[in-house]
């Protein structure tokens, strides 16, 4: 088969949309420009950018970070490919070992400002401590990139 799939939100921020900036439905398919398909080899991690207007002609920047996870076997085995169940015919003692593959997953970033470089470092940072299995709660970290404070002028820090 392909190996082609469908998209799916894991996660995200904030949980329920802000009256003012909703969230963009069909993201995961814009993740993905190609289509969600597994590969036989682990890809480098990609970054693009790209430019969604709304209905009121309002911008949103799309960040985008994918990386690629390898994916157990019986992961694999247990998603049927173009829709179609597969049938088992497995021989008990088949020499071949099953092919390792890979899936991609992605960090999107949505704003309605135009600053790459510092998307880039954001989802960089988010990936870093992902794969570095760090036991910080992603919400902390996103809470954490998306606060600032700013100082009163002649006031206390």
């Amino acid at each position: 088969g392909s190996g082609d799939g469908q998209g799916q939100i894991l996660q995200r921020f904030p949980e329920k949309d802000w009256e003012d900036n909703p969230f963009p439905q069909g993201i995961e398919l814009f993740c993905q420009p190609s289509g969600w398909q597994l590969f036989p080899e682990m890809n480098p991690p990609s970054f693009f950018v790209a430019v969604l207007t709304d209905i009121n002609s309002e911008r949103h920047y799309c960040a985008c970070f994918t990386f690629w996870e390898p994916l157990d076997t019986t992961q694999a085995q247990s998603h049927p490919r173009n829709g179609e169940e597969e049938e088992e015919e497995e021989e008990p003692s088949s020499p071949v070992q099953p092919t390792q593959l890979f899936a991609p997953k992605s960090l999107v970033l949505v704003s309605r400002l135009d600053h790459a470089e510092v998307f880039r470092n954001s989802l960089g940072l988010i990936y870093t401590i992902y794969v570095d299995g760090m036991s910080v709660p992603l919400e902390s970290v996103v809470g954490n990139l998306l606060t600032c404070t700013i100082p009163i002028t002649g006031g206390a820090q």
